[in-house]
């Protein structure tokens, strides 16, 4: 594959962070844990729909993320094999440009009859690549690893859209959902810019508080019984 700053962008590059967790992944656990322990309310954490909607998130988390690992791992030996789709042409301008779409070929040669031929000629070459790979991809099972991931990937997000509907009713509850949205916010986002510090920092106030309290409640209990 030539390199060129107008190289286009790889269409096919998956998730190259894959699901980043944070400082404190698992935070909703530690909550439930504290107030189970100290005796606060745990009927209401166990009946919390907030809380039971994050367990289900962190299950598809975990499983979206060993998808994600299995179908990159696949993906690399699939560009090993047969690289990327590309095409590399020259532009009348003279420079040597490599493409990995036809729309991007369409853009780069457009559609005038006097890059009629060129154009036709790099379409057959990407085209004759685009089977290479799909090939490939069902070969090695890359596709089928590819198609998982974005089921488990949509059903993580359909959940992540239920916390919005959700109203929780304990602190652990709201705990789960700030560390659901954090953690899946630093798998895209630049994590260290705004809101991402502010959530943190909500979410770790939260868990600091929590086991404070539980750690009172058990105190207390240990006085009484004394």
């Amino acid at each position: 594959m030539a390199d060129s700053d107008n190289t286009t962008t790889l269409p096919y590059v998956t998730r190259r962070r894959v699901l980043a967790g944070t400082v404190v992944a698992t935070t909703a656990w530690t909550l439930e844990g504290n107030a189970s322990a100290s005796g606060a309310g745990s009927t209401n954490v166990r009946s919390d729909p907030a809380l039971a909607l994050w367990r289900e998130w962190e299950r598809v988390h975990k499983l979206t993320e060993r998808l994600c690992r299995r179908q990159q791992r696949l993906e690399t030996k699939v560009v090993e094999r047969v690289g990327f789709p590309c095409v590399t042409l020259r532009v009348p301008e003279g420079e040597e440009l490599t493409v990995h779409s036809i729309e991007a070929l369409n853009q780069v040669l457009g559609n005038g009859p006097d890059t009629a031929a060129v154009r036709k000629k790099a379409e057959t070459e990407f085209l004759a690549h685009q089977a290479r790979w799909d090939a490939a991809a069902e070969e090695t099972g890359y596709t089928a690893a590819f198609r998982a991931e974005r089921e488990a990937g949509e059903k993580m997000q359909d959940v992540m859209q239920a916390f919005s509907a959700t109203p929780a009713t304990t602190v652990a509850g709201v705990a789960g959902k700030l560390d659901a949205v954090l953690r899946e916010g630093e798998a895209w986002e630049e994590c260290s810019e705004f809101p991402w510090p502010q959530i943190r920092s909500a979410l770790c106030d939260l868990v600091r508080i929590a086991e404070g309290f539980g750690a009172d409640r058990v105190r207390r209990r240990k006085i009484r019984h004394d």
